[in-house]
Formats: C-alpha cells, sequence, structure tokens
C-alpha cells in the first residue's frame, strides 16, 4: 500500500511516494485481535458450559491480583493492571497474561549466553580505582551502572557532541566512506529519503567491496517508512538486514518490546548514538513539527566495544543462524582523551532484571549539587522518578527540564504537560522549545557528568523498549553539550503558573489517561 505526501525542504517543495502499512502488518495486527479473542472466548464458553469451571476462573483472578500485588514491579505499573482484571471478568486476567511479560525462546537464551562469552574482555578494576581517587560518589554511581546494565567502565575513548541531526550525518557520512572490515547500524526507524539514501550508497559500496555490512531496523518502528520485505531488498545489495522483533500475529509483547536503540558500529573503533534516527526530519530536510532539535554522540576507543555487544546481541536474536562470535570484532586500540566513559543498554526483563535507564537518571538527581539540565520529548513519569526530581530541587538543586512546545503526539502533549503543576510546585523549571519538536534524550549535572542516548522520561522508554544510552564523566563532550543545552535553554519558553489553566473536561480527560500511561 502506498501514500502520496509533500513538504519542505529549504526553498523546495518535495513530493514522495512511501509505504504505508503493507500488507503484512494489517494481517500480523488482525490475527493478534482473533488469537485474543479466540482465547477469551474459550475460557468464556467453559465458564458458561462446564459446571464449576466458572470457579476455576474466579480462583485464577484471585491468583493475578495477589500475583500483581506482590510482584516486583513499580506501584504504577501495578494499578493499570489491576484495574483491567477486576473490571474486566475472565478478559482482564486473560489480557495480563498475554501481554504483561516477555518471554524469550530457550535457544534466544543459549545465544545471548554465547554472545556474551565471545564479546570482549575488559578488565576494569583499574579505571575504578582511579575513578573512586578522584570522587567518590561518581565511582559508585558508575559501579552500580556497570552492575545492573552488565557492562565496563572505559578509558582514554574520544567523545565528540553533535548538537543537531545535520551536524551528526556529515561526520557519519564520513567515518562511514573510511571503513574498511565491518560497518553495524541499529536504528528504530529508517525511511528511505535523503539522509538513508546517502548512508545506503556508501553501505552498497563498501559491500560490493567486500565490508561486512549489517543492519537492524524495528519492524514496527518502520511500518510505514519501509517495504515490509525490506531485509531481502538490502539482501540482494549484500547487506545482512534483520527486522527487530519481526510481527507476526502472536499474541504476546511483540507490540510493547520493541528496539528504540541507535546505534552505529565501524570497524570496532568509531561508534555513533543518541537521539537521530535514520529519516529526513531527523536532519531538518523534512519539515513536520517545526525545528527538528535533535543530539548525538560519537565514540572513538575502546567504549565502541560495548555498542558492537549491544548491536550483535540484537542481531543474533532477531536471524534464524546466530553470528559467528569472533574476538576479531573488538580490535585492540589506544587513545588518549579525558574523562570516564560507560556505554550500555537498558531492556524489558528477562534481559534486563532493573530499570536501567531510570536508576542512572535517578543516581544523578540525588548526586547533583548545583544543577540537573534534562531534555525529552515526553514528560510521563512514574512517582518514584518524580519525586527524585522534586527533591533535588526541593534541596536546591537547579533543576530544568526542557520539553517541545510544538507536539508529535497531542494526547501524549497533554499527559507530558499535566505534570508541570506538581513538579513546579517543588521548584523545577520546565521549558518548551519554542521553534518546534525537541527529540533529543540528553541529561547534564555539574559540569562533570551526563547521559546521552535513547532513552525518554516516558514509560515507554523507560519500561518496555529495548534501549542504550553512554554515561560521562568529565568527558570531553560534555562541556559541548551544556553549551547547546544553554542554547536551547535561551530558545524556549519558560512555562509559567498562568499557561497551565484548563477545563475540567481536559484534567478529567489526563486523569483518566494517566492512569493507564504506563501500558501505553
Amino acid at each position: 500500500m502506498k501514500r502520496k505526501y509533500s513538504y519542505r525542504a529549504g526553498n523546495k517543495q518535495i513530493e514522495r511516494e512511501v509505504n504505508y502499512i503493507p500488507v503484512r502488518y494489517i494481517i500480523a495486527m488482525m490475527l493478534t485481535v482473533l488469537e485474543v479473542l479466540a482465547i477469551i472466548g474459550v475460557v468464556v464458553a467453559l465458564c458458561y458450559f462446564v459446571p464449576y469451571f466458572y470457579l476455576a476462573a474466579w480462583a485464577t483472578e484471585i491468583g493475578c491480583v495477589i500475583k500483581i500485588i506482590s510482584s516486583d514491579d513499580n506501584p504504577d505499573y501495578k494499578v493499570p493492571w489491576l484495574l483491567f482484571v477486576l473490571i474486566l471478568p475472565i478478559a482482564g486476567f486473560m489480557l495480563y497474561f498475554i501481554f504483561a511479560s516477555r518471554t524469550l525462546q530457550k535457544k534466544y537464551v543459549k545465544r545471548l549466553h554465547d554472545l556474551k562469552v565471545f564479546s570482549y574482555e575488559k578488565n576494569d578494576s583499574v579505571a575504578f580505582a582511579e575513578l573512586k581517587a578522584e570522587d567518590r560518589a561518581a565511582h559508585n554511581g558508575a559501579k552500580m551502572l556497570c552492575q545492573v546494565a552488565d557492562c565496563s567502565l572505559f578509558q582514554n575513548t574520544k567523545t565528540a557532541y553533535f548538537p543537531l541531526g545535520e551536524d551528526m550525518m556529515a561526520a557519519l557520512l564520513t567515518d562511514l566512506r573510511g571503513a574498511e572490515k565491518f560497518i553495524y547500524m541499529e536504528y528504530f526507524i529508517i525511511e528511505e529519503g535523503k539522509f538513508w539514501g546517502a548512508i545506503l550508497d556508501i553501505l552498497k559500496q563498501k559491500a560490493a567491496a567486500g565490508v561486512e555490512v549489517k543492519v537492524v531496523y524495528d519492524d514496527i518502528g518502520c511500518m510505514s517508512t519501509l517495504p515490509g520485505n525490506y531485509a531481502k531488498i538490502l539482501a540482494g545489495y549484500g547487506i545482512e538486514a534483520t527486522p527487530f522483533s519481526r510481527l507476526r500475529g502472536n499474541a504476546d509483547s511483540e507490540f510493547n518490546n520493541r528496539s528504540h536503540r541507535k546505534i552505529t558500529v565501524i570497524d570496532g573503533k568509531i561508534g555513533y548514538t543518541g537521539g537521530v534516527n535514520l529519516a529526513d526530519e531527523y536532519i531538518n530536510e523534512r519539515v513536520r513539527f517545526g525545528h527538528w532539535k535533535d543530539t548525538a554522540l560519537r565514540l572513538e576507543g575502546e567504549a565502541v566495544f560495548e555498542l558492537t555487544k549491544l548491536f550483535l546481541t540484537d542481531f543474533g536474536i532477531n536471524v534464524k543462524k546466530m553470528p559467528e562470535p569472533q574476538h576479531a570484532l573488538y580490535p585492540p586500540q589506544s587513545h588518549k582523551a579525558a574523562g570516564y566513559v560507560i556505554p550500555f543498554g537498558d531492556g524489558p526483563a528477562p534481559l534486563y532484571t532493573r530499570r536501567v535507564g531510570k536508576s542512572v537518571i535517578q543516581n544523578m538527581l540525588a548526586n547533583a549539587t548545583r544543577y540537573m539540565y534534562m531534555t525529552t520529548p515526553y514528560l510521563i513519569i512514574d512517582n518514584d522518578l518524580c519525586t527524585a526530581i522534586e527533591n533535588a530541587a526541593l534541596r536546591g538543586v537547579d533543576v530544568r527540564i526542557i520539553v517541545p512546545h510544538v507536539p508529535d503526539k497531542k494526547i501524549v502533549f497533554g499527559m507530558t504537560r499535566s505534570f508541570y503543576t506538581r513538579l513546579m510546585r517543588a521548584g523545577v523549571k520546565i521549558y518548551e522549545y519554542e521553534p518546534g519538536f525537541i527529540h533529543a534524550k540528553s541529561y547534564l549535572a555539574d559540569d562533570e557528568c551526563a547521559m546521552i542516548g535513547t532513552i525518554n522520561l516516558d514509560y515507554r522508554s523507560l519500561v518496555h523498549h529495548f534501549e542504550n544510552g553512554v554515561w560521562l564523566w568529565r568527558a570531553d563532550a560534555i562541556a559541548d553539550l551544556k553549551h547547546d543545552i544553554e542554547e536551547t535553554l535561551a530558545r524556549s519558553i519558560p512555562v509559567t503558573e498562568d499557561m497551565l489553566t484548563t477545563n475540567i473536561f481536559r484534567r478529567f480527560f489526563r486523569a483518566v489517561v494517566r492512569i493507564f500511561a504506563p501500558l501505553l
């Protein structure tokens, strides 16, 4: 299925035709709905026709309620499921068992183990000892992150910060042209256009020259931007590609646990991450919601090893045959650079037992003494994180949050604004990026600690999606990040109390939607 649209790029009016919800996705969604209805229908029928079966259903519902209450999940996540189970007889607990958790097949669990064993080996005890001597709080935060995300602390990794997607594009294309051994790319959204077209031309040339090229793209993220058989199209160019969690119409969590990661690895020596997807609005070639403000980070050095490991993990659990583990993918290298760097992954259980991104942000808030600046396209947070932000502001830390002024999703924007009053009462300063939409996910504290990556301040990012980020301490990129945030603040509107006035119907709607926000 195709659709046409036009947009302005500079002074030019451009017309394009793109794929719009290919038939494969429609069939998968229909199969999922039919499967769910069939499962619920069978149980309802058994309750009606089989004597005393309803007692088993009633006992199951009670057991489900007990399971939800006693689980280690965040209370904000428990409430909507409890409502579903209690308000919707039978259907409620069936939906919970179908969609609440993610399961992995045994073969994929084994693959994860093998990929970990054959990844890089890193003894970071010396780096931790040096960091501890410099700053005990930073050492403790880094230790916590490495333990919950199963990653390592790195030194002597060069960091370069890009305040806009178009800045990243120029550097990325240059680095891709210099690739000699392999190129790995994983993105939530890839869309045919100027940005991806320029990258694809290089990837074709490199694949033809014998460079190993692998690409992962999220199947739902690219549902309306790429053909349903795009992996086969790329295979024709010599590029190994796979959609992440291919939509098959299964009644499980495949709709929820998407890969929101943005990773490029070149020869195991250069890596890119940040908020930028490979689509034209991210480089302001296509204008959708005003000026698109995004950020990216370039790494050069051994810290790239963690990005390689994350990519191979995602690639390995989505292809039929696991890639051959090679230590050559982690080449030894030597650089001189300031500071400490920890690239890390985040995602749902059972791959991650804790909310990694949320823990990093909370730790930064707890340790900040002067200021904490955050940029995020969405602000839909649980009570724990909201309290951590409030506590930082209440003890005198200058907490500032920058969100969009031009929304991409009106309902989500309304939910974002519903948090303003509570946070502002605690002294948090909120700004809306007046020129358009800010998609950057950046966190900065006291000129020393920062986190840049794909993690938004919303449930989808903090709970459901596979994400990645880079924790930085006294690295070179931090000064550039601070300068960019200060310039962004100057172009943003400070939110005041008189801007928060709204009618009773909108307040009621926001209140209802916030209850189910953890599931959205």
